[in-house]
């Protein structure tokens, strides 16, 4: 999908494919609410995400053009059996601004991104405290999956 096929306003604000002038204010913004800079972090994200096919970096505009959220997700395939399926990975949205429909409206942008893509499932991963993601993601009509995260530590070898 082209990205200029992407965006979308509904008068109080534009979500639209995001481009490297946005990642300045992408970082600003995450800082504020990790309390983190990752600029680098950022600009991969956009190499990675913003300019490929089946790959989506979306934000939020409001009307004065001030950057008010952002999401991240892509078309993943066949891992473990899944057929494709898309994936929410980031999504932030201005403090000051949630409550206000900023983050269903981007998810809803990316859903549909993932749909026009060819995919019939949206998937993503939280950890077991954020209540925050948890209780939007849940608004929006998410529940849980056929898959089981795993994980463990690993052991560095202090030789190398």
């Amino acid at each position: 999908m082209k990205p200029e096929s992407m965006t979308a306003s509904d008068g109080s604000l534009t979500i639209r494919p995001s481009d490297s002038s946005d990642i300045p204010s992408v970082v600003e913004l995450d800082e504020r609410i990790t309390g983190l800079n990752k600029s680098a972090y950022w600009s991969d994200m956009f190499e990675r995400y913003g300019k490929r096919e089946n790959r989506y970096f979306l934000v939020a505009n409001d009307r004065a053009g001030k950057l008010i959220g952002f999401i991240i997700g892509e078309v993943r395939a066949w891992e473990f059996g899944s057929p494709p399926s898309g994936w929410v990975f980031a999504i932030g949205v201005d403090p000051e601004t949630r409550l206000g429909g900023v983050g269903s409206k981007l998810f809803s942008s990316m859903c549909n991104c993932l749909a026009k893509s060819g995919v019939d499932t949206v998937r993503t991963m939280l950890a077991r405290d954020d209540e925050l993601n948890m209780a939007f993601f849940r608004s929006q009509g998410m529940m849980g999956g056929p898959f089981i995260q795993l994980e463990m530590d690993v052991q560095h070898d202090k030789s190398d």
